[in-house]
């Protein structure tokens, strides 16, 4: 492969980057500090450096600045929270050029928390601001990193179920993650849950804080693991780091189960997501029900050349940010458009009808429609119907239909 593939766990306090060739993480503040009176930016121990030397103006937590529509003045020029967001991935990405002495970059997947449409709305702008085409630039949560990681490992190890325990600044997370064969091929099912049973990882400073956090740790596992089979369970985030504070923790944990310790799992899950767009064949033939993606199938009912089909609008498994679908259809009689929708573990399919409430009546066959669907997220669905008419002899009218529906 020619150039760098690049994953990127992108969080409100911590970045880390890998190179998926050479299996090399950099893990940076997410912050962005500028030199004053310079056109110079520094990220990391540098930006850190001249805060501390008074020659700097430090940014922090552009995440939540972005979410915030925000601005951050430095030296009388306002700057938008989008722009540094840029400008710190820009930083970002100089650590594996300089490290490897490319400017080859051929693939750039990011992970986040949490999957948000104004996120990554930002992070595809940073992405032209950078000049990375968005066919090579691609945005997922953390629980669909995990999958790639756990997926990209040997088959033994995701055997059965997978559990992952992320204990960061954010709090406790846990993801759990199963693949199946269905019907047609195989399913990858992962949920993410935070854990409310959390603490703030200052208490491990000291041995009464410590004790408390490893009984919480414990009572928690002890809920969510007990009764069922694991073929391996993961631990990552700051939390992590050390575990001497976590014993009876380790105990429980390490009862009859395979336990790895990976800092590094979202960057390096991204990576994976990331170079399986280099390849000719995908390496991951599965369907992907997680965060970020649609768990349900929704189609049409049409007729192609006297013959009843299902035209499918979105699949279980797309991204829900990117799964657009427009058509043009005639309509037959009917003042209504139904959509069908069917999850992955259930044969059974419900109807939605949205009525074409003010279009104008006409003969059979005499009205064209224009259907557009897309997604506000991976439960809602957004439909907009337009009267498109029928050549000269029945204009086009501005008559708009639009829904939200609930998947």
């Amino acid at each position: 492969m020619e150039g760098l593939v690049i994953g990127i766990d992108l969080c409100d306090t911590y970045t880390k980057v890998n190179c998926l060739e050479e299996e090399k993480t950099w893990t940076v503040p997410t912050v962005i500090c500028k030199k004053k009176q310079s056109d110079e930016w520094f990220v990391g121990k540098e930006a850190y450096g001249l805060v501390l030397t008074g020659t700097g103006i430090i940014v922090d937590k552009l995440l939540s600045l972005v979410m915030k529509n925000g601005t951050a003045t430095i030296e009388g020029v306002k700057y938008e929270a989008v722009d540094l967001l840029g400008k710190f991935l820009e930083k970002v990405l100089e650590l594996p050029k300089q490290e490897y002495g490319t400017e080859k970059i051929v693939q750039t997947a990011v992970a986040l928390y949490r999957v948000e449409g104004k996120l990554m709305d930002a992070l595809l702008y940073c992405a032209d601001y950078l000049k990375i085409s968005r066919q090579r630039f691609h945005v997922i949560g953390h629980t669909e990193s995990f999958v790639y990681y756990v997926m990209s490992q040997r088959k033994d190890v995701w055997a059965t179920q997978v559990g992952l325990f992320d204990l960061s600044e954010e709090g406790l997370t846990y993801h759990e993650l199963k693949a199946q064969r269905s019907i047609r091929k195989m399913v990858v099912q992962a949920d993410r849950q935070e854990m409310e049973e959390s603490f703030n990882l200052d208490i491990l400073d000291n041995s009464a804080g410590c004790r408390m956090a490893d009984k919480i740790l414990c009572s928690t596992g002890e809920k969510l693991l007990q009764k069922k089979l694991f073929s391996a369970v993961f631990l990552t985030g700051k939390g992590f780091s050390n575990l001497d504070w976590a014993e009876n923790f380790m105990k429980f944990l390490c009862a009859k189960r395979r336990v790895y310790g990976e800092p590094d799992i979202f960057a390096k899950g991204a990576a994976y997501h990331g170079a399986d767009f280099e390849r000719e064949k995908t390496a991951y033939p599965f369907a992907c029900i997680c965060e970020g993606r649609l768990k349900s199938t929704v189609f049409m009912e049409v007729r192609q050349k006297d013959k009843e089909v299902q035209m499918v609008v979105a699949s279980a498994g797309d991204c829900w940010y990117e799964a657009k679908t427009s058509v043009e259809l005639l309509t037959d009689g009917q003042d209504f458009v139904d959509f069908f929708i069917t999850s992955l573990d259930t044969r059974k399919k419900r109807m939605v009808r949205i009525p074409l409430e003010g279009f104008p009546e006409r003969p059979a066959r005499t009205t064209r429609i224009s259907v557009t669907i897309g997604f506000l997220d991976e439960n809602t669905m957004a439909v907009v119907i337009k009267d498109k008419g029928f050549g000269e002899l029945f204009p086009a009218t501005d008559t708009v239909v639009r829904q939200e529906v609930m998947i």
